[in-house]
């Protein structure tokens, strides 16, 4: 790579780090305000903020596909820069909506930003691809961009709590609530003009069509199975409906992927999600998104438990437990680092089993290791590594097994299959840590067998990911696997 293309790409990658700052900075930054909006929206409890996250999961498993389609038909840039502006006008109304209805809203249609990172790695992919090196620099990228978006986030949840105290806190609620939500809203709204002047366009494929009928059918199938998966945390086991919602958003994919075999241009390319070097992963994407993003909480409320009242735990206050979750979040950042450095020194491949195997490990080990702080923060440090190589490696490495012209949607399904897999676990943990509890007639032992369950359930999908990974070939994920030619029919503009 000569000298000004390394200067255009890391110009790019600058301007893209700076909006995964911005996304961590979302992810984070609401999180240890949720009792105080709780308060100063008039809602009853906590728990009716839960109702705006899932809108808001929803949202997000519905349009991050269509706009990353929309972006390897028209431009990735086009389409990130009317995301983000998206996000920063639902943002701005977060800070001047005064009930929950409004609020509710634009915290649903904030979520926009998901699609972000997808079409960053399109985005960077492409510009690779012009030099031969697509597939080593999206990786050294991604890398780069996991490290932004997990630094955003701790400084969002550091942030939020001294921005509002300094705004006069609990005591002044209505006037303090709405200029700290003004931070976050100011970020996006940088973000937006970072993309405008400092993002160069990709090469967009002409003669395209969304296939309106096909996302038509992917989005009730992923509406049935996300909404399903939320319901079954509030509602008893035997709500046949929840279930109904499940089964039909699954049986869905039938037609759906007939329909796809059957267009030139579908919404999703059946036959390049069929091959050896992409149905794996994003198969793995799904198993590690239930580590990654259902195993949070439970790892949350076993270190907040009392010793004394219930036989197990660790008693951490809640300022103790920020700092436990702070270091695991730092462990992904060590992870996201070290996945460039591993994967030129063995494989691509190679790197995705081991981080994997990692994962199951950490997860595994935590079993029997969890009498104290330091046993349960190693246990999850080994995770976080491995999550953390496998966050920016999964869309990356989907990017490049995917033809030119399918990058985005390649990437962006990665991210959707994750969210599931989180989903499907939120789910079952809710269900099964109690579980364990009755089956122990109560004792206390019971909760601790739930929580055991738990850490099995993430080191067996995690278990499951790495031997998937064997499946794929050898070179799979490299400079040259990615030199892919066009899906049938379809050819790149001209330049």
């Amino acid at each position: 790579m000569n000298n000004r293309l390394r200067a255009v790409t890391g110009g790019l990658i600058g301007a893209l780090a700076f909006v995964e700052i911005t996304s961590g900075i979302l992810q984070g930054y609401y999180v240890p305000l949720t009792s105080d909006i709780v308060r100063y929206l008039g809602l009853s409890s906590d728990a009716d903020f839960n109702t705006f996250e899932g809108t808001q999961l929803l949202l997000s498993s519905l349009v991050v596909p269509v706009l990353a389609k929309l972006g390897d038909m028209k431009g990735h840039k086009k389409v990130l820069l009317i995301s983000t502006a998206v996000t920063a006008a639902m943002s701005w109304l977060l800070v001047i909506a005064q009930g929950p209805v409004f609020f509710g809203i634009a915290w649903t249609l904030q979520g926009f930003y998901t699609v972000w990172l997808p079409l960053e790695i399109a985005l960077i992919f492409d510009r690779g691809r012009k030099e031969g090196t697509a597939a080593s620099t999206t990786r050294g990228a991604a890398a780069f961009l996991v490290v932004a978006l997990e630094s955003g986030a701790i400084v969002g949840a550091v942030a939020s709590g001294r921005v509002f105290a300094l705004f006069g806190g609990e005591e002044a609620l209505t006037a303090s609530m709405p200029l700290t939500l003004a931070l976050p809203a100011i970020a996006v709204t940088l973000a937006f003009f970072a993309i405008l002047f400092f993002v160069r366009e990709s090469t967009p494929l002409p003669g395209r069509s969304l296939d309106a009928s096909g996302f038509a059918l992917l989005g009730l199938g992923l509406l049935g199975i996300t909404s399903g998966l939320t319901f079954l945390k509030t509602n008893p086991l035997s709500t046949w409906w929840v279930w109904a919602l499940i089964i039909g958003g699954i049986l869905l994919f039938w037609p759906f992927i007939r329909h796809c075999l059957h267009r030139e241009d579908p919404a999703i390319d059946i036959h390049v999600f069929r091959q050896p070097n992409m149905w794996p992963v994003q198969l793995c994407a799904f198993l590690i998104g239930i580590s990654l993003l259902g195993a949070q909480t439970p790892l949350s409320t076993f270190a907040g438990t009392d010793p004394e009242v219930n036989g197990f735990g660790l008693g951490m206050s809640a300022s103790a437990r920020s700092l436990l979750i702070g270091g695991y979040l730092l462990s992904l950042i060590v992870g996201a680092l070290l996945f460039p450095v591993f994967s030129r020194r063995t494989s691509p491949r190679h790197t995705l089993i081991y981080a994997a195997w990692a994962v199951a490990v950490g997860y595994g080990a935590l079993t029997v290791l969890h009498g104290n702080v330091f046993q349960m923060y190693g246990c999850m440090a080994i995770a976080g590594i491995g999550a953390g190589m496998l966050m920016g490696a999964m869309p990356s490495a989907a990017a490049a097994a995917a033809p030119i012209g399918q990058t985005g949607i390649a990437s962006a399904m990665t991210n959707t299959t994750k969210t599931i897999g989180g989903s499907f676990a939120s789910s079952v943990f809710a269900i099964v840590i109690p579980l364990g509890a009755v089956q122990a007639a109560g004792s206390t032992a019971g909760g601790l067998l739930g929580y055991t369950l738990v850490w099995l359930i993430c080191s067996a999908g995690a278990v499951l990911a790495a031997i998937l990974l064997y499946v794929v070939p050898k070179q799979a994920f490299t400079d040259e696997d990615a030199q892919q030619q066009p899906s049938p029919g379809l050819a790149p503009e001209a330049s």
